[in-house]
């Protein structure tokens, strides 16, 4: 074999001509022209530096603390959320705010059916609530759901402006509220549901720094809302619905 010294003079006087002319052709050149144990040899003596793909969630926000969850939901979602709810403990550490589609009075109805089988409190969002950790708000039907600043924490606010993505509550509404109090600090989870609600506001929260959880494709009734986020690339994870309530419970304890 031979020496570094003389693989080095040998790659100054031989290769780097090679390597110049494949640069200044454009790429024209194939980098097979060099032949395997000049490659070899640059590669043992100049070994490729290791790059780490950083996305848009940056380094310094990968352990950042969860602080709230927001969970979007169409199509299948009342089964799915009381199969997660319900396995939540009563000293659940962070507030929940959910989007159902659905119209009004069906959404009072989910509301008193998940109080019965869930240990923490379930609540029909109301103007003016404080949210708390242990208590999962959800939109009432025919009204988006809105977060806004209060003091340390974000208070409730209900409102019927207009229709995005044809639905009122709409998830990217109340993901793009929580992106802008709570940043790297939410947790968003995307339920099985039909169209694309909630795309865009995964994107927010992603810029923000947040952390995207999906409903697999098998366990969802239907895969547009989840689906569409996660082939974005929006998603840290995609989790089947049985897993889907230990991996929140996992996120959100482990600070």
């Amino acid at each position: 074999m031979k020496s570094k010294e003389a693989a080095l003079a040998h790659i100054r006087e031989q290769l780097i001509p090679k390597i110049k002319a494949f640069c200044n052709g454009g790429y024209r050149k194939k980098f097979g022209d060099i032949k395997a144990d000049d490659r070899q040899n640059i590669l043992t003596l100049n070994p490729p530096i290791q790059s780490h793909y950083i996305s848009s969630n940056s380094a310094v926000n990968i352990k950042a603390k969860v602080e709230i969850v927001a969970i979007g939901a169409s199509t299948g979602g009342p089964n799915a959320l009381e199969a997660i709810l319900q396995d939540f403990p009563a000293n659940f550490p962070v507030p929940i705010v959910i989007v159902q589609h659905m119209p009004p009075v069906f959404t009072k109805r989910l509301v008193d059916r998940l109080s019965s089988k869930c240990k923490i409190r379930v609540e029909e969002a109301v103007t003016g609530s404080i949210v708390e950790p242990g208590v999962a708000w959800i939109a009432p039907g025919d009204y988006h759901l809105v977060l806004e600043k209060q003091g340390f924490g974000a208070r409730i606010r209900t409102n019927q402006e207009a229709r995005e993505n044809s639905c009122r509550p709409a998830v990217d509404v109340l993901f793009r509220s929580t992106a802008k109090i709570y940043g790297a600090g939410v947790l968003a989870v995307v339920l099985t549901g039909m169209g694309q609600d909630g795309l865009h506001g995964c994107q927010k929260i992603r810029e923000a720094g947040g952390k995207i959880i999906v409903q697999d494709e098998l366990s969802s009734v239907v895969w547009g809302m989840p689906g569409s986020v996660a082939n974005s690339g929006f998603a840290d994870r995609v989790v089947s619905l049985q897993d889907m309530a230990a991996e929140i419970i996992d996120r959100v304890s482990s600070h």
